[in-house]
């Protein structure tokens, strides 16, 4: 990565690798670490969190993702309100690109923060040059 981002986006395709331990699981730990250290934010929309929360609650139980929303929050992943500004946004992303309402939000966030999308979704290539993406 060129410059020192201004913080780091996680979507939720990024967390669901960390949490189900995939490949990119190792990644996403060490970048959580190395943002901590020096003192780079990382954030989640309150969008992708609903994403993950869903999916957990589906998978295990709400307790678990109940559980699973904090410990992103002990990890020090911030969650992000959807204010107008932010789905205002996600709403140009989605009606100028064929991804969905999650990821224009993840989009979104990226591009107001000035900070570099985290993920593996092959969905954002179509938004490279629009926002700052680290590969997984």
């Amino acid at each position: 990565m060129p410059a020192r981002p201004a913080s780091f986006i996680l979507d939720s395709w990024s967390v669901m690798a960390f949490l189900e331990g995939e490949p990119a699981s190792q990644q996403v730990t060490e970048l959580l670490v190395d943002a901590h250290e020096k003192n780079i934010p990382v954030l989640i929309s309150v969008v992708n969190a609903a994403e993950i929360w869903y999916l957990v609650a589906r998978c295990i139980s709400d307790a678990d993702a109940d559980r699973t929303i904090s410990r992103l929050e002990e990890m020090g992943v911030a969650l992000v309100e959807a204010d107008w500004s932010l789905a205002l946004g996600a709403a140009r992303f989605k009606s100028g690109h064929k991804i969905s309402l999650g990821d224009a939000f993840a989009a979104a966030l990226a591009q107001v923060s000035e900070g570099v999308l985290v993920t593996g979704d092959p969905q954002f290539k179509q938004l490279e040059g629009q926002i700052r993406v680290l590969w997984l």
